[in-house]
């Protein structure tokens, strides 16, 4: 602790760059923000280049959810982000955590607070969120190691000195589920302000059993000193809820794809009161902002987590042998408890050499990240579920199977430079440097401890051209790594300790026009190679291989912003082939080649707005695709809609109609043998209030 301790100071003392930008209120006073927005459309943003930039300026693919369409679309979860955005697809999770999957790639670790790592496995909530950033393509520059899809950041909520605003909202659905929250800011002094913001949900859906409860809090006190600015934060959350894994698959003719059971859509292949999950976390931010020049800007941030974590969980093992023949169950149960401590502080200085602007970044970042975690497996009275005379069977939890404690270690250095040698064109270039340790023991029987170092440089270089400043065509290398801990290294085998970290490499042009300062089109094409890529083996399910090398190709088109003042849009198409370099037949799992999304709000008046949405997906493989039998998700297309009724200046009633067309489909999956069912038509009645 010491050691960390004395790095915090170190850090804090280190000129730094600003994640935010810096804006003023009416009367003068300096705020902080994090990115500016107009309706749907989000002109700036600071993830992709740790610096605030135009997105039309950033030569890479990047999509932001501002928090007006989160409420539009009455969000609540990572996954009910993500369906509106094409490229993206949402995992199962196994019913206990946020899961994608991003140009091809799966991870459950690739999420970021404030630019800051957030990669324990857990389901994320929205409720002092600003907005939702999705950066698609290697990221290893800004953000360092990963599964290398893309990342997701939530920009949070910051406390204002402007002035006193109380907010809250409460919603009903008719599944039963039910939230509350609120939002107050206070301003202290001319130069300090409090921000609170709680939440509490109590879960339900269509699902038999299903239940739970959420709730947190997050209080922000933010300070004003001239020319520092200091913020801190401090956020505890509480969930506690079924564990849901879904249905089971059933096979099809010979040699073809197995699909989903159909007919089960509500049926719990678990056992209830068994399968729960909970976690309880504490996270304290702290962040440090100040000029040190004319156009020398620094930040430090200091994030602490305290997260306990556990899943327990029967599940479906094996596809069904018949309509109404049986199912194979298993069961285990596993508890997780990390500390994590990270410390990010860059330097940004805005300089020109002639008439050759530069943006430069220099940075540094630590982290110290341990983990225990534990795994038992479970004896049933009986392992198969009969589908004919559905009995849960009872489940005892025996000796550990797996008694893991481990240590990650990480430090990286990168610089950036935004060069723009004129109007007309703009280069980014940069390098980081990421030292990766991670030392470990297992447990059980002779202790066997497992340790292994990499040492990575991970490049970017990004070109913009810029005919007229409302308009951008860009091209894009980069790459990233992830080592053989995976993205919890929680374990590793000694095989794993002798394989080199998987490497990604991404090759994108696009284009970005910005055909108003409110409504934008932006046009993407991309390969991502990834080399050294593993899969499970599949003669043997506890086991993996390395298959070689996996690519994606596909283009991304999106058009967001306002059509005319009272309408709004925000949409996408994306195009995705993933498979396995050499061998055409192994495809990539939960990868449509075609996803489709589309949101739409028009305003009659004042008072009455309406919006409808669709989102489509094609077909895709559970899994991914080793034999001919490996299942395949249907293509499904569904509707949305949504009412809203401003019943005065203080006070808005929202009804939104999720599938409005009551659709038969299968939303997500983990594996080829859990698979969730769709919701069906369900409605969801909020109130806000704001003063």
């Amino acid at each position: 602790m010491k050691s960390k301790l004395f790095l915090s100071a170190a850090l804090f003392a280190i000129p730094t760059a600003a994640m935010a930008a810096e804006a003023e209120t009416d009367d003068g006073r300096t705020i902080i923000v994090t990115g500016k927005s107009e309706g749907y459309v989000a002109i700036n943003s600071a993830t992709a280049t740790k610096t605030d930039t135009p997105l039309i300026d950033v030569p890479q693919s990047i999509n932001v959810v501002t928090r007006e369409q989160l409420d539009d679309q009455a969000q609540h979860s990572i996954a009910d982000v993500l369906r509106y955005v094409p490229g993206t697809t949402v995992g199962q999770g196994e019913g206990n955590r946020d899961q994608i999957t991003l140009r091809g790639q799966n991870t459950t670790a690739d999420f970021f607070l404030d630019g800051v790592r957030d990669d324990v496995q857990y389901y994320r909530s929205l409720y002092n969120i600003e907005r939702v950033e999705i950066l698609k393509g290697p990221f290893a520059l800004i953000f360092g190691r990963g599964g290398s899809g893309g990342i997701i950041n939530r920009v949070q909520k910051t406390p204002s000195a402007d002035a006193l605003a109380i907010g809250g909202s409460a919603s009903v659905n008719t599944f039963g589920a039910w939230d509350v929250s609120a939002d107050i800011n206070t301003p202290i002094s001319g130069n300090a302000a409090f921000r609170l913001n709680a939440n509490y949900e109590s879960l339900d859906n269509h699902r038999d059993f299903f239940g739970g409860e959420r709730y947190a809090i997050n209080p922000y006190l933010a300070v004003d000193l001239g020319q520092w600015k200091l913020g801190l934060s401090y956020e505890y959350v509480n969930d506690d809820r079924v564990t849901d894994r879904g249905v089971p698959s059933i096979a099809t003719a010979a040699g073809q794809p197995n699909r989903p059971i159909t007919g089960y859509r509500d049926t719990f292949f678990g056992v209830p009161g068994v399968n729960r999950a909970g976690l309880e976390a504490h996270i304290i931010k702290a962040r440090l902002d100040g000029e040190l020049a004319e156009n020398l800007n620094w930040s430090t941030t200091l994030l602490y987590g305290d997260y306990d974590k556990y899943y327990t969980n029967v599940f479906a093992n094996g596809a069904a042998t018949g309509q109404t023949g049986t199912v194979a169950l298993s069961s285990y149960t596993d508890p997780t408890k990390r500390q994590n401590f990270i410390a990010q502080s860059n330097l940004v200085w805005d300089v020109n050499l002639g008439s050759i602007g530069n943006k430069i970044l220099l940075g540094l970042e630590y982290g110290d990240q341990d983990s225990t975690n534990q795994r038992r497996n479970g004896t049933l009275s009986s392992s198969t579920l009969n589908l004919a005379n559905i009995v849960y069977p009872t489940v005892t939890f025996g000796a550990l199977a797996r008694n893991t404690e481990s240590n990650v270690q990480f430090f990286s250095a990168y610089a950036q430079d935004q060069i723009s040698f004129g109007e007309h064109v703009d280069l980014v270039v940069g390098l980081r440097y990421d030292r990766f340790e991670i030392k470990g023991t297992d447990l059980i029987g002779t202790p066997r401890p497992f340790a292994r170092t990499d040492e990575k440089v991970s490049p970017r270089v990004g070109l913009i051209l810029k005919p007229q400043e409302n308009i951008s065509v860009y091209g894009s290398y980069s790459q990233s790594f992830l080592p053989r801990s995976g993205d919890q290294f929680l374990t590793m085998t000694a095989t794993q300790q002798n394989l080199a970290p998987e490497k990604f490499t991404n090759y994108e042009i696009g284009a970005k026009w910005d055909i108003r300062p409110d409504l934008n089109v932006t046009l993407a094409l991309f390969q991502l190679d990834r080399t050294n890529a593993t899969t499970p083996d599949p003669n043997n399910v506890t086991a993996t291989i390395n298959i070689g090398e996996t690519r994606t190709k596909g283009v991304e088109l999106a058009l967001t912003g306002r059509i005319t003042p009272n309408w709004q849009m925000s949409g996408g198409y994306t195009y995705q082939d993933a498979k396995l370099r050499g061998n055409s037949f192994v495809r990539l799992g939960q990868v449509p080649k075609h996803q489709f999304a589309l949101w739409n709000r028009y305003d009659f008046n004042e008072a009455v707005g309406a919006g409808v949405g669709v989102i489509h997906q094609s077909s895709q493989f559970a899994a991914i695709r080793t034999s001919a039998t490996t299942t395949r998700l249907p293509a499904f297309t569904r509707v949305d809609a949504a009412l809203f009724f401003n019943a005065s200046e203080n006070v808005q009633l929202q009804l939104n109609v999720e599938n409005l067309l009551d659709e038969e489909y299968f939303s997500d999956a983990h594996n080829n043998n859990n698979i969730t069912p769709g919701a069906p038509i369900n409605s969801r009645f909020t109130v806000r209030v704001k003063f």
